[in-house]
């Protein structure tokens, strides 16, 4: 199996993070992982995905990644200003993108804002960015407020790495050992007594501001590049009406549904996953 090598870039003064797979001269490929999670969820998928040099990036405050500056909420919008000032670094002018969950939620903006500069798009368990109403947009940022005046709290100690791996498979999306241990290995570091979480607690930060449904449909309706959505038959429920819209708005897209849970590129039928994808990446349909 392919080893993975490791790489960092500037980014506005923080260190980005970034494991690397395949020859730099062959297509180029980024991958965005979800939400506390880092660059090791590719791991199993990338090193298939051979005929494609893969640059799976640490987001700030996860993986190896600097943290965000003191006192600064982690928006999701400056989720994509850091994967331009990456993509430019590398010199790609145009590339494909790839995310998971927020990952891909990421991506969709991307893909809106700069269709230019992506010849495709994969987008595992995660179809545009969680959203809200107009009418709770008060008490979404009222919420949010409060919340961030009594988060600051020293981070905890784990006394082990194996109590580390049990705390992540049992988290909002449980994952198997395998999987924790892969995560972990990236998402904590050693301190005197045992481990702390590598990943800033200000990630866990409700958001104050969201999106529509409105909004996001037109992102989607914006994306230029074709789109392959890898959905998992036991993935996260989503509203299916809003599913539905979100679907219709994407007029380059491809659904396929396979077995497994949300982290099915990682923690299931992985072969089946690479498969799906490299017969979409290797089709001769491309951005127009």
């Amino acid at each position: 199996m392919a080893q993975p090598v490791e790489r960092t870039f500037e980014v506005q003064g923080r260190r980005m993070a970034a494991r690397c797979w395949h020859d730099p001269s062959l297509p180029p490929l980024l991958a965005l992982h979800g939400w506390l999670d880092n660059a090791a969820t590719f791991d199993r998928l990338a090193p298939l995905l051979d005929r494609y040099h893969i640059v799976a990036l640490d987001f700030a405050g996860h993986g190896l990644s600097d943290h965000r500056p003191p006192g600064i909420r982690y928006h999701f919008v400056d989720h994509v200003d850091d994967v331009l000032a990456v993509a430019d670094q590398l010199g790609w002018e145009q590339f494909t993108l790839m995310g998971h969950s927020m990952g891909a939620g990421v991506s969709t903006l991307f893909a809106a804002a700069l269709p230019e500069r992506l010849r495709k798009l994969v987008l595992i368990e995660g179809f545009g960015p969680f959203t809200g109403t107009p009418e709770a947009a008060p008490a979404i940022l009222r919420g949010a407020l409060l919340q961030k005046k009594t988060f600051d709290q020293p981070p905890r100690v784990i006394a082990d790495m194996a109590l580390a791996v049990r705390a992540r498979m049992q988290g909002l999306v449980p994952v198997s050992e395998a999987a924790a241990r892969a995560l972990c290995e990236r998402g904590v570091e050693a301190v005197p007594g045992g481990y702390v979480w590598r990943t800033d607690r200000r990630l866990r930060l409700d958001s104050p501001i969201r999106l529509t449904e409105a909004q996001v449909r037109q992102y989607l309706a914006a994306i230029e590049a074709p789109t392959l959505l890898v959905a998992a038959e036991q993935g996260i429920p989503f509203n299916q009406d809003d599913y539905a819209a979100r679907i219709r708005a994407h007029r380059h897209l491809q659904v396929v549904r396979l077995s497994g849970g949300h982290h099915l590129h990682l923690d299931g039928d992985v072969d089946a996953v690479a498969s799906a994808i490299l017969s979409f990446l290797d089709s001769a349909a491309v951005a127009q």
